[in-house]
């Protein structure tokens, strides 16, 4: 399995101004990237190539391989960042409903979740088509820990007392999240189809957090 590349992107100091070189890499990579996907989008895995890519994104080819050295690498970085907006998402929304009810909780994270996911269908589609060849176990993997940790700590806000370990909790919540969306990308992706498992999912997740409490008068 091919490792990602990271960008040669310099980091600015924090709270300092970025330097014009770091703000034109930036530009360079968010531009590749979102090339990347167009490309995807327009011509299938197969038919993916740096030169395609890099004509897309408006930069010269060795532009390109200063930051991604071949397709796998390109690829890979488009999921990662795909991931990471996913768990950033989760992130936010389990911070926001820290101490809300535990039905506020759900429909928030189900709809972070899914808006994350699913904000460009096709794109994600063709993500999750590719995901096989690029370790994308193993990026769900790393990201889901992040996100497992983020819904376990706004579990534990709640004030309730679970009948299960919050940790398996939320490692349940992000499973079935995870499954389901898997599930609308296979479907035939019309918005009442998506719609009717978007209510599902949040009705599942609304179902299992409340059988998960013990009530007080036990």
């Amino acid at each position: 399995m091919r490792t990602s590349h990271l960008p040669k992107v310099s980091q600015a100091p924090p709270g300092l101004p970025k330097s014009p070189v770091h703000v034109r890499s930036s530009v360079s990579v968010d531009a590749i990237q979102d090339a990347t996907i167009q490309v995807l989008l327009s011509t299938g895995k197969e038919h993916l190539t740096p030169t395609r890519v890099a004509q897309r994104a408006g930069v010269s080819v060795g532009t390109l391989y200063q930051y991604y050295p071949n397709k796998s690498s390109l690829l890979h970085a488009v999921l990662r960042r795909h991931m990471e907006e996913v768990t950033r998402a989760v992130e936010a929304a389990c911070r926001e409903n820290k101490g809300a009810s535990l039905q506020q909780m759900a429909d928030a994270l189900v709809t972070a979740f899914l808006h994350a996911k699913l904000s460009s269908v096709k794109a994600s589609k063709a993500l999750y088509f590719v995901s096989d060849d690029v370790g994308g176990a193993e990026i769900a993997r790393v990201f889901g820990v992040r996100g497992t940790k983020a819904v376990a700590e706004m579990l534990a806000s709640s004030g309730a007392i679970f009948s299960e370990d919050v940790d398996a909790m939320a490692s349940t919540v992000m499973a079935v999240m995870s499954g389901v969306s898997r599930r609308m990308l296979e479907s035939d992706g019309s918005p009442k189809t998506l719609e009717a498992m978007r209510k599902g999912l949040q009705v599942m997740v609304r179902a299992y957090l409340s059988a998960c409490v013990i009530p007080c008068n036990r």
